[in-house]
């Protein structure tokens, strides 16, 4: 939504300053430089990426306008989802969480969570991760590490459409020049017109550069930014899931597991302890008797 005000703003500032200036709107109507530049662009976006970035690009791109799915609401249910998880596997053993995580959308555990489900990758991260840990022979270092090799190539995943849609947008105010250049061409070969048909083309050449820098810099660009920070986010969210699984895994009761996760949630984001106390236990009384750390498993 933050980003749908921001467009507008962007156009309304732009429009009424021109309005001020006495401009007329019409002029700036020219569906041919239009098809010019953002034919080009589309075109450009479709030589350098493969069919599956672009639809990444556009689900990106509605991401942007839908806002971060990682709210402060999200991360306090995914510490409650770890916290039961965990204590799941302390009560029962981690040989118990196998059924959770071969089919999480029939576990009682994940259920509960269907936002967490909801998130496909995030689900196959923690729950790929916690299978290694049943099978047993893996130390809590190299699980860090592997999960660390997983957070990587999403990372590169991620940047691919962001890079795309970047590229797109630094290619604007050429193929902007290149609507104009056309548009002087077609002047020339109207001179010795009426002056008013030959100021009317020039003005329709001047609205091409005007349109690709306005688009470069008023849209595609913030656009990419805003992409780039909800993949930021999402790196963020899915550390959140390696600190805790690793944390547990060294032999730390559940409560102190989750509470390592929430200090890696950033500030603006991050639920106060009681906020996660009440959320996982119900109350101190609760957590505190699972404060003394004990072997991942037993």
């Amino acid at each position: 939504m933050l980003a749908i005000v921001g467009i507008l703003i962007v156009f309304g500032a732009v429009i009424g300053g021109y309005l001020l200036e006495h401009g007329q709107l019409a002029v700036l109507v020219q569906p041919a430089e239009l098809v010019i530049i953002g034919g080009a662009a589309l075109g450009t976006l479709l030589i350098a990426n493969p069919l599956a970035t672009v639809a990444r690009v556009a689900k990106g791109c509605v991401q942007v306008f839908r806002g971060s799915p990682y709210t402060r609401t999200v991360y306090l249910e995914t510490l409650k989802m770890l916290n039961a998880l965990f204590a799941s596997a302390r009560k029962h053993g981690v040989t118990k969480l196998e059924a959770d995580i071969e089919a999480p959308e029939k576990s009682d555990i994940f259920t509960k969570h269907p936002q967490f489900l909801r998130n496909r990758h995030a689900a196959e991260f923690l729950c790929d991760t916690i299978r290694m840990n049943v099978s047993g022979g893996v130390e809590p270092f190299h699980l860090d590490q592997l999960m660390e090799l997983d957070m990587e190539v999403h990372h590169s995943e991620s940047d691919e459409p962001i890079a795309a849609l970047s590229a797109v947008a630094d290619s604007l105010p050429g193929l902007g020049i290149v609507a104009a250049v056309l548009g002087v061409v077609i002047t020339m070969g109207s001179l010795g017109g009426p002056p008013e048909q030959i100021g009317h083309k020039v003005a329709a050449a001047l609205v091409g550069t005007f349109l690709g820098i306005l688009l470069c810099y008023g849209l595609f660009g913030p656009l990419a930014a805003g992409m780039t920070k909800i993949s930021r986010a999402e790196g963020q969210y899915l550390n959140v899931l390696r600190v805790a699984v690793v944390a547990y895994t060294r032999g730390n009761a559940p409560i102190l597991a989750v509470e390592f996760a929430r200090r890696a949630i950033p500030h603006a984001l991050r639920p106060s302890f009681k906020e996660m106390e009440d959320a996982c236990r119900g109350g101190a009384s609760a957590a505190s008797s699972q404060m003394t750390p004990s072997p991942a498993g037993k």
